[in-house]
C-alpha cells in the first residue's frame, strides 16, 4: 500500500505550515507543547482564544462540506486532513479545547442529526465559538456504558435530566455537553437511551467538580445534573436511538486524531531518548533495545492507522488502535523512569520553594500513562469487542 502523499497534499501542507508559522506568536507561542493530555489545565483562556483564531482561518471542520452543505469550513480531502493534523502537532501548537466538538460531536451530527441541529451547532463549532464535553461514563457505568443511571424525563417541550457523569474532560470550559441518558425507564441496558445536547450554563442544575489526580493536576471532572433542561429538538437521532448514536460516535473517536496523537508520542519518545543520552543510560544494551522497539512499534502504529483510516464497516479497527497505543504509551512512561534510575523519584531541588515541587514532563508522562489502558474503554473491553464483533466468538453473559 502506498503511504506517500500526493502533490496536492504537499501544497496543502505548505499552506498549513505557513499559516501556523504566522499565527503561533505572542501568547499562543508561549503555549507551545502545552494543554495536551496531562496538562489540559494550562492556559485555558488563551487556548479558547486560539480556537477562535483557528476558526477565523478556516482550519476547524476540514472536509465537512464534502457530503453536506457548507457550515463555515474549508474543503479538504481525508489525506489533507491528516496533513493538517501532522503539521499542527509538529508546530507544537496549543492543545485543542475544541476537539470534542470538532472530532466527536460534528461527525455525529453529520451522520445522525437533522438539518436544524447541524445548522444550529456546526457553524459555532467551526468558528471556535462553542466548546463541548462528553457525558458518557458514570461511577458505576464506565466501560459498561449500557448500565448508566442518568435519566431524562419528558417535561413539556423538553427534558429534565438527573444523574452523574464522571471523567468528563473540559467540563469546566465547555458550553455544551452531549449526554447519554435513559428516556424510557421501562427498558434495560442499551434500549431506551437517548443522545441529548445539553447547555452547561444552568446554575443550580449542573455542577462541575474537578477530580485531582496523582499527577497533581485535574484534567477530568465529575458533572452532576439536577433537573438540567434539554430541548426536545436537541435529541440526536430521535428518542430511544441513543445507543446507536453513541456507538457511532465512539467509532469516530479513533480517526485522524489517532495520527495526531502519534506525532505527540514521537516527541515524547524523543525526550526519553535525549534523557537516556544525557545520563548515559543508552550504554545499557537492554535499555537501548527497548527504546528501539518503542520506535519500531510507533512506526507500525502509524502504518496501521493510515491503512484503516476511512475504512467503512471495520468494527475491530478502533479497538485494535486503542489496544496498540494504550499499551505502547504506558510502556513509554515506564521507560522514561527507567532511563533516569533513582533520580526519577526526585523533583527539582529548590529548598526555597514554599509549595510542593512541580513534576517534570517525564514524571507526568509516567503517572498520566498509568490510565492509558483504562480510559476510552479498558483493554478488557476492547478485546471483548474484537472477540465478539470481529472473530464471532460467543458473547459474554452480562
Amino acid at each position: 500500500m502506498d503511504f506517500a502523499f500526493g502533490s496536492a497534499d504537499e501544497g496543502f501542507r505548505a499552506a498549513a505550515r505557513e499559516w501556523l508559522a504566522g499565527h503561533l506568536v505572542g501568547p499562543y507561542a508561549e503555549l507551545a507543547g502545552r494543554g495536551g493530555p496531562g496538562s489540559e489545565h494550562e492556559g485555558a483562556v488563551a487556548r479558547r482564544a486560539w480556537e477562535r483564531e483557528l476558526g477565523a482561518g478556516g482550519w476547524i471542520g476540514l472536509g465537512w462540506d464534502r457530503a453536506h452543505g457548507a457550515y463555515g469550513n474549508r474543503a479538504a480531502s481525508l489525506t489533507q486532513q491528516v496533513v493538517w493534523a501532522e503539521e499542527y502537532a509538529r508546530a507544537r501548537a496549543p492543545g485543542r479545547v475544541g476537539h470534542i466538538g470538532e472530532n466527536l460531536l460534528a461527525p455525529t451530527l453529520l451522520a445522525y442529526g437533522d438539518e436544524a441541529q447541524r445548522r444550529r451547532f456546526l457553524p459555532a463549532v467551526a468558528r471556535g465559538e462553542e466548546l463541548w464535553c462528553q457525558g458518557y461514563s458514570e461511577p458505576d457505568a464506565g466501560s459498561d456504558l449500557a448500565g448508566l443511571r442518568t435519566v431524562a424525563v419528558r417535561d413539556g417541550a423538553g427534558y429534565r435530566i438527573s444523574g452523574q457523569k464522571i471523567w468528563t474532560s473540559l467540563a469546566k470550559e465547555a458550553d455544551w455537553c452531549f449526554v447519554l441518558a435513559r428516556t424510557d425507564p421501562g427498558e434495560r441496558r442499551h434500549r431506551g437511551l437517548s443522545f441529548l445536547l445539553v447547555p452547561m450554563d444552568q446554575p443550580g442544575r449542573i455542577e462541575v467538580r474537578p477530580i485531582r489526580q496523582m499527577s497533581g493536576t485535574a484534567e477530568f471532572n465529575e458533572v452532576f445534573f439536577d433537573g438540567a433542561v434539554a430541548r426536545a429538538g436537541h435529541v440526536v437521532g430521535g428518542e430511544g436511538a441513543g445507543w446507536r448514536v453513541a456507538m457511532g460516535l465512539l467509532a469516530l473517536e479513533r480517526g485522524v486524531s489517532t495520527l495526531v496523537q502519534q506525532i505527540g508520542f514521537a516527541a515524547e519518545l524523543g525526550e526519553v531518548v535525549a534523557a537516556a543520552v544525557r545520563c548515559g543510560a543508552l550504554r545499557d544494551p537492554v535499555l537501548r533495545e527497548q527504546l528501539v522497539r518503542q520506535w519500531a512499534e510507533l512506526r507500525v502504529m502509524r502504518w496501521n492507522a493510515l491503512r484503516t483510516l476511512g475504512a467503512a464497516g471495520d468494527a475491530g479497527a478502533p479497538s485494535v488502535a486503542k489496544l496498540l497505543w494504550g499499551g505502547w504509551h504506558q510502556r513509554l512512561g515506564e521507560l522514561a523512569m527507567r532511563v533516569r534510575g533513582a533520580a526519577a523519584a526526585l523533583g527539582p531541588l529548590d529548598w526555597t520553594a514554599q509549595a510542593p515541587y512541580e513534576l517534570d514532563a517525564l514524571q507526568r508522562l509516567f503517572l498520566f500513562s498509568r490510565a492509558d489502558t483504562l480510559y476510552g474503554g479498558s483493554d478488557e473491553i476492547q478485546r471483548t469487542i474484537i472477540a465478539e464483533r470481529v472473530l464471532g466468538l460467543p458473547r459474554v453473559e452480562r
